[in-house]
């Protein structure tokens, strides 16, 4: 052992290990040494200890609240180093963990490992209570707190909020913060969530991941299909507790709400006097104070002020057509389109022979 340059307290240790070996009676020296060096530095706050004093150091930081590492390009800072080197691929898009069965890849090495297991089918994580077992710890975590538990122990301290999940708070965060750490390449737009931005960039994609099986309607984002679903089942759960109307979407029972009964209009311009029910009338009305036209064409450039309209626009490009006719095999890519058809299996006579359909 006379090659190793021990700190001195491990000499200390180690001498007094070798004066008095009885006292680790069934262990060799180098075990002894072992287990003296692993507690060398103890922390005087809880049970923590480590064998290197820069190991205590990064944990002391855990009680002081101390985060000597800053991001240059915004607010965040970090404890650790590594944790810093992690944050900064959210400004770098920087991806450098790959998936070799698929094409996912990974800011972080954990993140690797856990999709991996989406492959594997590998759950190891097993509830003591019920036969729920996870694919990841901070899943099964969760649902312990959820459904046996009830605990909520991360907490917001700047109001009531509290959830099972940090990950869930961190996002909270960003509401007191406003951070927006997500940014659009193509316009100015924003966001907390990566999940949002990912919505957002289809509207420049013109992107449909999410297909109807009972039609050919497809939407950018789970819940409008969701709610699509609705024109087939029939199913309206959002009841007026003041008359018997009910509708598919909350949206719409706001609406009808707001418009019925109340007369309340929310939503209002702060360059004139407009005011309406609803947010996305407001958000569509601005337009016209700012030319802004946020809706862009991702084949040719188009540009509008209305989703609605780069929707319509973007059927010129796939060849879909909607709206179909009941009676016969007429399908149309608006729908006055079908309503004027209509006229024909009806007798209507509301356009005069020659219109445009």
């Amino acid at each position: 052992m006379s090659g190793v340059d021990l700190p001195l307290t491990d000499k200390a240790r180690l001498s007094q290990i070798q004066t008095h070996p009885g006292q680790m009676e069934g262990q060799s020296t180098q075990d002894a040494l072992d287990v003296a060096l692993a507690a060398s530095h103890r922390c005087y706050h809880c049970k923590y200890s480590a064998p290197y004093k820069s190991q205590l150091t990064r944990h002391m930081r855990k009680h002081t609240g101390e985060k000597p590492f800053k991001c240059d390009q915004c607010d965040y800072s970090a404890a650790l180093k590594g944790s810093l080197i992690n944050h900064m691929r959210q400004h770098t898009g920087e991806r450098p963990y790959k998936c070799d069965q698929c094409d996912y890849s990974a800011a972080q090495k954990g993140n690797l490992d856990n999709h991996m297991r989406k492959h594997t089918g590998e759950k190891p994580f097993k509830c003591g209570q019920c036969d729920y077992s996870a694919a990841h710890q901070s899943s099964l975590d969760y649902h312990i707190m959820s459904k046996h538990t009830g605990e909520r122990p991360y907490k917001c301290n700047q109001c009531d909020f509290s959830t099972a999940q940090k990950g869930n708070l961190d996002l909270h965060m960003r509401k007191h913060t406003g951070e927006r750490p997500y940014k659009c390449d193509q316009c100015d737009y924003s966001a907390a969530q990566k999940g949002h931005l990912d919505h957002h960039m289809r509207k420049h994609t013109g992107e449909k991941p999410f297909k109807c099986d009972q039609c050919d309607y497809s939407a950018a984002q789970k819940c409008n299909l969701d709610q699509h679903m609705r024109k087939h089942t029939g199913e309206k759960p959002y009841k007026c507790d003041l008359c018997d109307y009910s509708a598919a979407k909350k949206g719409s029972l706001d609406h009808h709400i707001m418009r019925k009964h109340t007369g309340e209009r929310p939503y209002k311009c702060e360059q004139c006097d407009y005011s309406t029910v609803r947010k996305s009338d407001v958000d569509h009305h601005m337009a016209k104070h700012t030319g802004e036209k946020p809706y862009m064409c991702g084949e040719c450039g188009y540009r509008t002020e209305y989703r609605r309209c780069l929707t319509r626009h973007m059927r010129a490009h796939t060849g879909e057509n909607p709206y179909k006719c009941h009676l016969c095999s007429f399908s149309a890519k608006q729908k006055n389109a079908l309503t004027i058809h209509m006229a024909r299996h009806t007798d209507e006579k509301s356009y005069m022979c020659g219109d445009p359909i």
